[in-house]
């Protein structure tokens, strides 16, 4: 037996049960993970709310890193006492799990189990939001919404060392401050600020060649408004709530606007686009081109508390539950 954080029906975080759960051995193709720090992501509270609906009861988390303490029949991708790491596959917030092998990414020794709990999902979201979704070159003007959040300092860090343009949008003037910290050049606070006359003013009217918004429908409206004209919209998270029906038509009138829905798990369904995309998020960050900001860690039992402070906007950069 092993701790999880489980749901039995959705909702908001009261409905987090730390309880045990039967675990088993590997099967076929499988892999027993015994967990030593998971990342918090707000795709969590999407899947706790039933926004992204799982078969309850249901542990939820989809990254963490740990060590391999037994493998199934048929396993070639990884061996007992090997460090790993995954991200997008549910199940997460839990002392030990069986995964399917081929999701797992061993773990080069520059990297520490809690570095890369923060950064797997989050950082492989980065690296196909920037080198795949919209390649971003050199004098780009790019828009990131959420700009001190665990994605928006990986983005902004990534994008200023590819030579683009880095305008963010954060909440406080803290927020800013840690954002310029981090790549930011132009943070923008908006809570006191229009983001949309901002935006022209930074680009000298013009505007920027793609949005990176995890927010939704706060800021749809606006960052279709901040696009030049062939420009990039691109929706992959919902913060404030899902992007509202419009009519395609809205894409041509904003200036023949692309836009695109992505999800990390299409981008690395194949296990060689999951290695190379790992691969590269790695390389930056023994680089130093990007550093993963864990500003925060909680107990695995604690996981209420966490998603209270996630939703609430408490957090910053990047938060690391432990078992």
């Amino acid at each position: 037996m092993a701790k999880a954080i489980r749901i039995h029906a959705t909702g908001g975080p009261e409905v987090l049960r730390w309880e045990e759960v039967e675990v088993g051995h590997p099967g076929p193709g499988e892999a027993l993970v015994r967990q030593t720090a998971i990342g918090l992501n707000y795709l969590d509270t999407y899947h706790r709310s039933g926004l992204y609906p799982l078969q309850v009861p249901a542990v939820i988390g989809s990254e963490a890193a740990g060590v391999v303490e037994e493998i199934g029949p048929s396993v070639a991708e990884v061996k007992p006492g090997e460090r790993v790491a995954y991200a997008g596959v549910v199940g997460a917030y839990a002392e030990m799990r069986l995964i399917r092998a081929e999701r797992l990414v061993t773990l080069p020794p520059a990297i520490d189990d809690r570095t890369a709990a923060a950064a797997m999902l989050k950082g492989m979201t980065a690296q196909y939001l920037l080198r795949r979704t919209c390649p971003v070159a050199a004098g780009d003007a790019v828009l990131i919404h959420a700009a001190a959040g665990g994605v928006g300092l990986i983005l902004c860090q990534w994008a200023k060392q590819l030579g683009a343009v880095v305008i963010g949008t954060v909440s406080t003037e803290a927020k800013a401050k840690l954002a310029r910290a981090h790549g930011c050049e132009f943070p923008i606070v908006t809570t006191r600020e229009d983001f949309v006359a901002r935006v022209r003013a930074i680009t000298g009217g013009r505007g920027v060649r793609v949005v990176y918004d995890s927010v939704g429908r706060d800021t749809w409206d606006g960052s279709l408004d901040c696009l030049q004209p062939l420009g990039m919209m691109v929706t992959y998270g919902n913060s404030s709530g899902p992007v509202p029906a419009f009519s395609p038509l809205v894409l041509s009138a904003k200036g023949s606007i692309f836009l695109t829905r992505p999800t990390l798990m299409t981008y690395v369904a194949r296990r060689s686009d999951l290695l190379a995309t790992a691969a590269e998020l790695f390389d930056v960050i023994d680089s130093g081109a990007v550093r993963i900001e864990i500003n925060q860690t909680y107990p695995l039992a604690e996981a209420e508390r966490a998603h209270r402070d996630l939703e609430a906007r408490r957090t910053t950069g990047s938060t690391v539950l432990l078992p």
